[in-house]
């Protein structure tokens, strides 16, 4: 059986507790029933009635979401139908078991089945039928987290991202996809089913444009009676689209980008649309039934928080649901329902007050007040738990126990929580879908003992949690990018705690070494990992998890002189923590609050950044002052292990800082050690190919250029900095403004590979990976996900390109995503290394710095920190005898960082 269905992880994490997203087809979501029908020419023989009645049971054990004893009664059913070579009715019982194992969560078998009901409909020629089970079996592949296999079965073909302004485009499917055979055989049902799976596997993906084609265009043909269906997700894809715009108004905010205002009215658009589709999703629910009511309204209550209504209409939503609550049947989502209900927080009316927490948030945090009164939380938990013990179903009973579990916890109830979450991680452990559910509950145990004091007992419980979350967090940051707009609540808050758990215990006098060792080990890991999950969530794709399974020995980067420094900021404190070539890790507390450090770090840059102190004096106090925290207490341990090398693992605002320029009072650190920053050493590429190689691909802007209504200037020195690269590598190839364009830059390097590419031209970083790009010579942009794709497309992922170099990037001061972005761009982009700059400076002294660096890089045995040491250093030394600038200002050197392999 494959790794991936063992595991069974790859279930979205948002989407497991509350109905935000429903599959699309009633056919598709209901059992079947077995009907006979006679062969032409035959007489009919009667059917065995045990079989029958078997069918039936499972049926109704079904409709009760008792999953197992419906798979117990089908699978009894379809051996006497095998034993009676009743191949039709075997198929339909097939098509029930596939459903039932999807549901506990089996999915190698459900995919089984499906398979053999696929080949069954192929091989009898019933094409209309073998369309609706590939729809069926894409499903399932997107609630495994396989969007792309999903959108094979369903299309064949993945839709192209669009280039600028230009309209979305429904790729044309292959012929045997479930979209095309439902339209060739006119079967609209099929067709409205298809077109729903492909919209919710591109929502999935974060595609919004694309899934809002889809879902609109099976909103138009959907049959009123599963029309609501569509459109509830369609509602859900809208909402999510409006978050995106709301993020992409704070990005062009931050990056000067003049449409944010635009952005943000974007976003109250698709918000509108999002609450309209609702609505009408909700008009049509109550011509049906009161459990679809009931799932539009959850939506609708979701909404409400994100627009911050006003709370009479929230509170009218919510009224009806909970009315609508006491009438329904038992079921796994009347649970649900009333999980969501009860953990509603209050809301302010108080428009600078964002309110709106994921579902799955409010089980992490705790609300400054629920919703609700406390006795109906109660009453409305244990009714949940009774419901879901009844229905013999441990998953939802273990969301149920888990959250009343939660809500003690938030009372400081301790002890009673305790019990309950115990409880529900028992229940946790009895399902197949339990990874997703069982770290929540392990991480809420871990809290709840370090409440009461027992950090020893918490610990075990944290590491219990970072295990399981280690197993999933690729599936769950992967298979819903919805999560990027709640991982700061889901996923980061539980690193931080554990590791700030472990640095505490070690900072205990009374601990042995061994133990205060084994700590600081965890806890370095465990920011590791933090890191690693960051960049996941912000590149969102497989590019992290390609990195850490090709990565090598770490030993052959750190060498015998190389220190690295990992940094991880809580609220009232900042954890650093070196570790040594010899395996030794010390730990140095910088006893600040968040709010104080981040404040001392933005100074330390805008001063750095301040042309105007360029040519006067710089004042270099905020420089000792972070010296004096980060550097001065482990200096007693760097000449004994003769240290040359210093490699930073930064957080949060840290990566906004060139370290290169703190100062110990008569020293820039860049005069005592090379240095280097990665977004994580597992992650950093080990080996190095030999940089005596005479050829650079250089890509070059001299002309002004205009993306995204915001204007970039010309950059006069390139023809110079063009000509210094030539110099330094004859064979070098240029693409310069016009020529400098996507598809020229993907036929050189079809044609030639290039160690290095060297681009002189705007590089961006924002908040959000599509506002991170580099501007062409087209007056449009090439993102970093587009450069990616072309460099590991021509060099078939199997040889990394060595340095890429980046003489013109920009990032924005407080903006932790977009330093995110820059700290990642090595591995995003496919290369070993890459050189760039954290603000835009003046182009002569970026040709002497690069120019410098390139020429010591071809000394041999110089490593690429070494080199760009030595070549801030000469500006450091350096006086234009022409000019009253003094190079020797951090402002014109320190911007130039080092990114990935500084070997």
């Amino acid at each position: 059986m494959d790794n991936q269905y063992r595991k069974s992880t790859r279930y979205r994490l948002l989407g497991i507790l509350f109905l935000c997203s429903l599959t699309f087809c009633l056919w598709l979501n209901d059992v079947a029933f077995i009907t006979w029908q006679p062969k032409i020419g035959e007489v009919v023989q009667a059917q065995t009635p045990d079989a029958s009645k078997l069918v039936q049971q499972g049926v109704q054990s079904y409709r009760s979401a008792n999953f197992s004893d419906a798979i117990k009664y089908w699978q009894s059913a379809l051996n006497i139908y095998k034993t009676t070579h009743n191949s039709a009715n075997a198929t339909i019982v097939l098509e029930n078991l596939a459903r039932a194992y999807q549901q506990i969560g089996q999915m190698d078998k459900s995919i089984a089945h499906w398979d053999a009901v696929i080949a069954y409909y192929r091989q009898i020629g019933d094409t209309q039928q073998m369309g609706r089970m590939l729809t069926e079996l894409a499903q399932v592949y997107s609630r495994l987290g396989q969007s792309k296999k999903a959108i094979a079965l369903l299309c064949g073909v993945l839709a192209q991202e669009p280039k600028q302004q230009q309209p979305v485009k429904e790729p044309v499917c292959l012929q045997q996809s479930a979209l095309q055979i439902s339209r060739y055989q006119k079967d609209q049902r099929g067709e409205a089913a298809a077109l729903g799976s492909l919209g919710e596997a591109y929502r999935l993906m974060g595609d919004y444009e694309q899934a809002i084609k889809y879902l609109e265009s099976a909103q138009k043909i959907a049959h009123n009676d599963y029309n609501f269906l569509v459109l509830n997700s369609l509602g859900n894809t809208y909402a999510s689209q409006a978050q995106l715009w709301e993020l992409r108004a704070k990005s062009a905010q931050s990056s000067g980008v003049p449409r944010a205002e635009q952005f943000k009215q974007n976003a109250k658009s698709f918000y509108q649309k999002a609450s309209q589709t609702f609505q009408s999703s909700l008009n049509k629910a109550r011509q049906s039934d009161q459990l679809a009511q009931a799932s539009a309204l959850s939506n609708l209550i979701q909404l409400y928080y994100r627009t911050k209504v006003h709370p009479t209409q929230l509170d009218t939503a919510v009224k009806e649901a909970l009315a609508l609550l006491e009438k329904l049947p038992d079921s796994t989502q009347k649970v649900y329902i009333a999980i969501d209900l009860a953990n509603l927080p209050a809301i302010k009316v108080d428009a600078a007050t964002t309110y709106m927490t994921s579902a799955t948030s409010r089980l992490t945090q705790c609300p400054v007040k629920g919703l609700l009164p406390d006795a109906e939380v109660v009453v409305l938990l244990n009714n949940a738990i009774k419901t879901a013990e009844s229905l013999k179903n441990s998953r939802s009973a273990s969301f149920a126990n888990g959250s009343l579990g939660h809500f003690y916890e938030c009372r400081q109830e301790y002890e009673q929580a305790l019990k309950l979450t115990q409880e529900s991680l028992w229940q946790a452990e009895q399902g197949l879908l339990a990874k997703d559910s069982l770290y929540l509950w392990e991480w809420q145990v871990g809290r709840i003992l370090k409440a009461q004091g027992k950090k020893a007992e918490a610990a075990t419980a944290y590491q219990k949690a970072y295990s399981t979350l280690e197993d999933i967090r690729s599936d769950i940051l992967n298979a819903d990018r919805n999560l990027q707009f709640d991982f700061r609540d889901v996923v980061e808050p539980f690193y931080r705690e554990f590791a700030q758990l472990e640095l505490e215990q070690a900072s205990l006098s009374s601990i042995e070494n061994k133990t205060r060792f084994q700590q600081l080990t965890t806890a370095v890991s465990t920011i590791d990992s933090l890191r690693l999950a960051e960049l996941q969530n912000y590149f969102g794709n497989d590019c992290i998890v390609v990195a850490i399974s090709n990565s090598k020995n770490i030993d052959e980067l750190l060498g015998k002189d190389t220190a690295v420094f990992s940094s991880i900021i809580f609220d009232d404190k900042t954890a650093i923590i070196l570790s040594l070539p010899n395996g030794t890790k010390r730990l140095h507390w910088i006893n600040e609050k968040r709010e104080t450090l981040e404040g001392q770090v933005n100074e330390f840059r805008q001063g750095l950044q301040d042309q105007l102190s360029a040519i006067i004096d710089y004042n270099k106090a905020s420089a000792q002052k972070l010296y004096n925290w980060i550097i001065r207490p482990f200096e007693a341990d760097f000449n004994p292990n003769q240290i040359k090398t210093l490699v930073f693992i930064q957080d949060s605002f840290l990566r906004s800082i060139p370290i290169t320029a703190l100062h110990d009072g008569e020293k820039y650190l860049i005069e005592k050690y090379a240095i280097a920053t990665t977004p994580s050493l597992r992650l950093t590429a080990s080996n190095q190919q030999n940089l005596q190689i005479n050829r650079a691909l250089i890509l070059g802007l001299t002309t002004k250029a205009k993306v995204d209504e915001k204007d970039y200037p010309a950059l006069l020195q390139v023809d110079s900095e063009i000509q210094m690269v030539e110099q330094q590598f004859p064979r070098s190839k240029q693409l310069k403004n016009t020529d400098f364009n996507q598809s020229r830059l993907e036929k050189e390097l079809d044609r030639v590979n290039y160690p290095i590419i060297h681009i002189a031209t705007h590089a961006q970083f924002g908040t959000l990976l599509e506002d991170t790009f580099l501007v062409t010579g087209d007056n449009n942009k090439l993102t970093i996900n587009e450069l990616e794709r072309i460099l590991r497309q021509v060099n078939d992922g199997s040889d990394l390109v060595e340095l890429l170099t980046l003489t013109a990037c920009q990032t924005a001061v407080g903006d932790d995503r977009a330093t995110l972005g820059l700290a990642g761009v090595a591995l995003q982009a496919g290369v070993k290394s890459a050189l760039a700059s954290l603000w835009s400076i003046r182009d002569d002294s970026t040709l002497m710095l690069v120019s410098e660096f390139y020429r010591n890089l071809r000394n041999p045995g110089m490593s690429k920190a070494q080199a760009l040491r030595q070549a801030q250093i000469q500006l450091i030394k350096a006086r234009e005898s022409d000019m009253n600038d003094q190079f020797e200002h951090p402002y014109y050197w320190a911007p130039f960082i080092l990114i990935g392999n500084w070997l």
